[in-house]
């Protein structure tokens, strides 16, 4: 089996099957080419800082935080944007040639997978989000320390029902006629679970909160996804023949642990989402259908990713038995604001740099396509799940957004996503929901 690599200096997550040098990552590339035209002489400086830290690297512990400031000091020297502690005002007279984090990260970012896709929906009903944002904020509430979150928590229930009770009109107007039985069903069910949430409260049963509230959002979501009404735009006609999962759809992964003598196994539930990644969701579910991925190893655990999906043999990707070539997808990001994803360009490449996308790299287990560091349409079927938040890849400011394909999010026992080592073993991955919205399934026509 292959070893997937990654770059020592960017991290990034390429399905090569052989070593690249560190200096051919795309970091350098991107460094060495722009930034040495922009910012001249300057230029050598940030080098300079750059062989220190990889020397230091080789001569004692690597520290991601002082990589991480010192690789800060070194940019804000060749660009004129503010390191830290640094004022602002010293450097107005220099544009910025990278996103302002200060505009990019506006409030706390989510990070709970569920909310992420709710939001993620393509809706436009002010009247159930007003519902929803209270009973997530029970989150936050339970933060605090005894008895005393009960009072947060049962400002956030009085709040959500309230709502509930002003914004019903809106809320089922918004439904879809064919979807709308069943939303107003789940509705009523909301309903009952707020006054049920409510008693828990007065009755100060801290430990039944949270699964009464994560019952209370599953209903949100339902309702949310009865306002879809379709799929809300046509994919570009180079793919329209692809495997396109027009909707959403959940699928199971079972992983056989080898040295872990207290579990046999793991199960994940994950969520995928064609409204925002057709293309690369529909290449998933026809491979799980295929039973492309049973038997297969993990092959990246490395704190940062888990990462699999590469087959025994020379290919780096699926072979199309009917094609007997690999089969490739194009790298596909939705903007927030935009109707349909770009595809083949990262949004660095589309000027985009302050951009949000809509499936963002914010939760532990967020779910995308690997791929060759320069060939943005060279994903296959290896993807890996993202575990680690750190000085170089914050939620709401990745680095990885915008320039690989998220399509998904681990929504149940993801926190166990960072027990898995390499060969653990994916013993089964099955679509539990949401295979009708798979269309041109090419599983049925070529096992």
């Amino acid at each position: 089996m292959a070893t997937i690599i990654s770059c020592k200096f960017c991290s990034s997550l390429v399905t090569s099957k052989s070593s690249i040098p560190t200096s051919h990552c795309r970091s350098s590339k991107l460094w060495n080419g722009a930034f040495s035209k922009r910012f001249g002489s300057r230029w050598s400086s940030y080098n300079s800082i750059k062989c220190e830290l990889q020397n230091a690297k080789k001569s004692r512990p690597f520290c991601l935080k002082e990589i991480a400031i010192s690789t800060a000091l070194a940019f804000s020297l060749i660009t004129g944007v503010p390191a830290l502690g640094s004022s602002a005002d010293a450097y107005a007279a220099t544009g910025p040639v990278i996103p302002d984090l200060s505009v990019l990260i506006s409030g706390p970012p989510i990070k709970d997978p569920g909310a992420l896709l709710r939001y993620a929906l393509p809706i436009n009903n002010k009247a159930i989000r007003e519902v929803q944002k209270p009973l997530e904020d029970i989150s936050e509430s339970l933060k605090i320390s005894g008895v005393k979150a009960l009072d947060s928590v049962e400002r956030n229930v009085r709040q959500a029902s309230r709502t509930l009770k002003q914004g019903k009109d809106l809320i089922v107007s918004g439904l879809a006629e064919s979807k709308k039985e069943h939303g107003v069903e789940v509705l009523g069910k909301l309903e009952v679970g707020l006054d049920e949430l409510q008693k828990i409260v007065e009755d100060r049963d801290r430990e039944a909160v949270a699964p009464k509230q994560k019952e209370l959002l599953n209903y949100v979501g339902s309702v949310e996804e009865d306002m879809v009404d379709g799929f809300p735009y046509e994919v570009p006609e180079e793919y329209r023949n692809m495997p396109l999962l027009k909707g959403r759809a959940a699928v199971d992964m079972k992983v056989k642990v080898k040295d872990n003598p207290n579990v046999d196994n793991y199960i994940f539930h994950i969520v995928l989402d064609g409204y925002n990644a057709p293309v690369s969701s529909g290449n998933f579910v026809d491979l799980v259908e295929r039973h492309f991925y049973d038997g297969m190893e993990i092959q990246r655990a490395d704190g940062f990713v888990v990462q699999t999906g590469d087959p025994e043999g020379p290919a780096e990707g699926f072979i199309d038995p009917s094609t007997e070539k690999t089969r490739t997808i194009p790298l596909e990001i939705m903007v927030d604001g935009e109707k349909a994803p770009f595809y083949g360009e990262t949004l660095e490449e589309l000027g985009l740099y302050k951009a949000q996308t809509k499936l963002p790299f914010n939760a532990f287990g967020t779910m995308a396509v690997a791929r060759e560091e320069f060939d943005n349409n060279s994903g296959s079927s290896q993807v890996f799940w993202l575990l680690k938040e750190s000085e170089l890849t914050p939620s709401n400011a990745n680095i990885l957004d915008g320039r690989y394909a998220v399509f998904g999010y681990v929504t149940e026992n993801e926190d166990f996503l960072a027990d898995l080592k390499v060969g653990d073993v994916i013993e089964s991955i099955k679509v539990v929901s949401g295979l009708d919205n798979l269309v041109n399934p090419s599983y049925k026509i070529a096992g």
